[in-house]
C-alpha cells in the first residue's frame, strides 16, 4: 500500500526527511508544506548577502518546488501554512496564504520541522518599529538589505552576540556600515570560554565594530538605541539576534508532548508521543551525550541527521542515536573560529571535575608562508583524562582540529588516545606534532602533576601583588613590551643567572607563547626548584586577555606595551 507522508517545514530538516523518504520508497506520496515562499534555502548563508559575498539573494534559494518535483517527485507547496493537526482523523488543516482558502490533507506519517523563530521582546519600547529586523529567512535578509541600502543608512545596531548576531555585524561592517553590537552577557559567542572570547572581542573592535558587552537593549528611539546602562548609540536600523524560540504552537495545540527545555519532546527515533508523528530540527529537544540531559541545538548538521533517522524509522531501518555534543564553526573577519563539546564554564556548571589547557602553537611549520598562531583550548575530565571539549581560533585550518576532537569525544576518547593519534603532516598544512597531539601532551603533564601553571585570567592579580615573574624571552622582545614587574631572564641565559631566581617564594615564568617558559620550568625543577609555575598562554595570551577590557574600562594596564606578534 502506498504511504502518504506529509512534511511541515522545509529547509534542513523537512527537505532532508522528504528526500530520504523518496530514496527509500519510490512509490510513496510525499508532500512538503512551507508557509513562506521558499521551501529550501541556505539558512546559514543569509548574513553573507549583506556584504555582497552572496551577491544575489536568489542564490540563497537552494531548490524551488519545480525542481523538487522533477528531481525527487516530491510536491512542495509554498505559501501553505499548516494551522492544525487533527490527530484523530490523521489529517492536517492547511491555509493557502495567497488565497486564504482552507483545506485538509490526510497522512499516514507526519514529519514536523517548523524550526525556531527569533525572539522579539514585546516589552521593549520601539521593538515593533519599521526599522527593527530579525533574520530567519530569505525575505528577512532581503528586507534588511533593501532598507539599509535604499535609505542610505549609516549606523546599524545588532542586538545579541551569538552566531547570527556576530555574522550579521561582520557582514554589515564589511559593507562599510557603522556597526554596534550589544550583548547582555559579559562576552559574545557563549560556546567559548571567557579567555578565548577576548580574542574575538579584539577582532571585532580591530575591524571597527563598536562592541558593547555586559549591557542590554532598553529601548529603541528615533535614530538611536538606549542600553540598560543608559548608553545612547546611533542606529537608524536595528537587528534583533537575541536568540530563537522553538516553534511548538502547532504541536502543543495537537496535544504533543513538550519537553523540559520548551521544545518538542521526541524519543530516540524522533517520534513524538504520537506513533505517526515525527519531529526534527530546531523545534525539538535532543539528548546531550556529555551532560546526560535534554538540550536544544539549532544547527543544520544535526537537523539533517535527525531527518534521515526519522525517515529510516518509518521503514523499519534501524539507526543509532548517540546524542549530540554541539560542534560549530564560524568565520569572523580574519579569523576562523570553532568549538565542540563542553567548555570550562559548562563543565563547571554541570559539576564535572575538570581541567583545561590553553596553548598557542603555530598552525603550520613557521618558515612556511601564511603560518600563524593558533589559539587552542582543550577541556578534559579529571582524573580520567576523558576529553570533554575544545575551542580553537586562528587564521588556519582550525576546523580540522576541532573535528578531530569532536570525533574523539564521540568515541569516548581520552588524553592518551589523543596523544597517540596519528594524523597527516605537511609543512604547508600543519606540524609534525599536530596542535591536538601537543594539547594532549600538555594536558597529560598537567594531569600527572609534572609541572604547575596559572591561567591568563590570574596574571593581573599576580602583577598587582608584585609576584616574582620571569620573562623568558630575549631582550629585544622584552623591550617591545612586557609585564610591568617582570624580570627579563631569557631562556638562553638563565643557567648563568640562577642566583637571581629566588627559591623561597613562587616564581612565575612566561615567554611569548609558552614553549620557552615550559622548558625553563622543567629545567629549574630538575635543578631543585620546587616553586616554579608556568603561565599558560604566556605574553601573547596575556595581551589578548587584557586588551579589550583595558580598552573599554580605561583601567591601568599590566603591560608596558601590547604586543600581538
Amino acid at each position: 500500500m502506498t504511504k502518504r507522508i506529509l512534511v511541515v517545514g522545509g529547509v534542513a530538516g523537512g527537505a532532508s526527511a522528504a528526500a530520504r523518504v523518496r530514496r527509500i520508497d519510490e512509490h510513496a506520496e510525499v508532500i512538503m508544506f512551507e508557509r513562506g515562499p521558499h521551501v529550501s534555502f541556505s539558512n546559514c548563508s543569509l548574513p553573507y548577502h549583506l556584504s555582497g559575498i552572496v551577491e544575489n539573494s536568489e542564490s540563497l534559494v537552494l531548490m524551488n518546488p519545480e525542481t523538487f518535483k522533477k528531481r525527487f517527485n516530491i510536491e512542495a507547496r509554498v505559501n501553505s501554512e499548516v494551522i492544525q493537526i487533527n490527530r484523530e482523523k490523521k489529517t492536517i488543516s492547511v491555509k493557502d496564504v495567497t488565497s486564504d482558502k482552507m483545506y485538509e490533507e490526510a497522512y499516514d506519517k507526519l514529519v514536523l520541522s517548523p524550526g525556531a523563530s527569533p525572539i522579539r521582546p514585546n516589552q521593549i519600547e520601539g521593538i515593533t518599529n519599521s526599522n527593527v529586523f530579525t533574520v530567519r529567512n530569505v525575505i528577512d535578509i532581503e528586507q534588511l538589505n533593501a532598507y539599509v541600502k535604499n535609505r542610505n543608512i549609516k549606523d546599524v545596531a545588532v542586538i545579541g552576540g551569538g552566531f547570527i548576531g556576530v555574522e550579521v555585524a561582520e557582514n554589515l561592517r564589511l559593507a562599510n556600515y557603522n556597526v554596534s553590537l550589544v550583548e547582555f552577557a559579559n562576552q559574545i559567542m557563549t560556546p567559548f570560554d571567557y579567555d578565548m572570547a577576548q580574542i574575538l572581542h579584539k577582532e571585532m573592535v580591530d575591524h571597527g565594530v563598536n562592541l558593547v558587552v555586559n549591557d542590554g537593549l532598553a529601548r529603541i528611539g528615533n535614530g538611536f538605541i538606549e542600553t540598560q546602562s543608559g548608553k545612547t548609540i546611533d542606529a537608524q536600523a536595528v537587528v534583533l539576534a537575541i536568540g530563537v524560540r522553538p516553534e511548538t504552537k502547532l504541536a502543543e495545540e495537537a496535544g504533543l508532548a513538550i519537553g523540559e527545555t520548551g521544545a518538542i519532546k521526541v524519543d530516540g527515533n524522533y517520534l513524538t508521543n504520537d506513533p505517526d508523528i515525527y519531529a526534527v530540527g530546531d523545534a525539538i529537544e535532543v539528548y546531550h551525550r556529555l551532560l546526560h540531559k535534554p538540550t536544544r541545538l539549532a544547527l543544520a548538521g544535526p537537523a539533517q541527521k535527525q531527518a534521515r533517522a526519522a525517515a529510516d524509522h518509518m521503514y523499519g531501518i534501524p539507526s543509532k542515536n548517540p546524542g549530540v555534543i554541539g560542534s560549530s564553526s564560524v568565520h569572523l573577519f580574519d579569523l576562523n573560529v570553532a568549538s565542540t563539546g563542553l567548555n570550562a564554564r559548562t563543565a563547571e556548571e554541570a559539576g564535572f571535575s575538570y581541567n583545561s589547557v590553553y596553548i598557542l602553537p603555530g598552525d603550520k611549520v613557521g618558515l612556511m608562508p601564511n603560518s600563524h598562531v593558533m589559539y587552542f583550548k582543550l577541556v578534559y575530565e579529571t582524573p580520567t583524562g576523558k576529553i570533554l571539549g575544545a575551542q580553537a581560533i586562528g587564521k588556519g585550518n582550525i576546523d580540522k582540529r576541532i573535528d578531530v576532537i569532536a570525533t574523539m569525544i564521540s568515541m569516548n576518547g581520552t588524553l592518551e588516545d589523543l596523544k597517540d593519534l596519528e594524523l597527516t603532516y605537511s609543512p604547508m598544512l600543519g606540524t609534525a606534532k599536530d596542535v591536538v597531539n601537543h594539547a594532549a601532551l600538555v594536558a597529560l603533564n598537567q594531569l600527572s602533576g609534572t609541572y604547575r601553571e596559572v591561567k591568563v585570567s590570574e596574571v593581573r592579580e599576580l602583577v598587582e601583588n608584585n609576584a616574582f615573574i620571569i620573562d623568558a624571552r630575549e631582550k629585544n622582545e622584552y623591550k617591545a613590551g612586557h609585564l610591568k614587574n617582570a624580570v627579563n631572564i631569557p631562556l638562553s641565559e638563565f643557567r648563568d643567572r640562577l642566583g637571581e631566581i629566588p627559591n623561597d617564594q613562587p616564581v612565575y615564568i612566561h615567554c611569548r607563547s609558552g614553549q620557552r617558559s615550559y622548558n625553563m620550568v622543567m629545567a629549574l625543577q630538575n635543578l631543585g626548584y620546587s616553586n616554579v609555575v608556568n603561565i599558560s598562554g604566556s605574553y601573547l595570551g596575556i595581551n589578548l586577555y587584557e586588551y579589550f577590557n583595558d580598552l573599554v574600562t580605561n583601567r591601568p594596564k599590566i603591560v608596558t606595551e601590547y604586543n600581538f606578534k
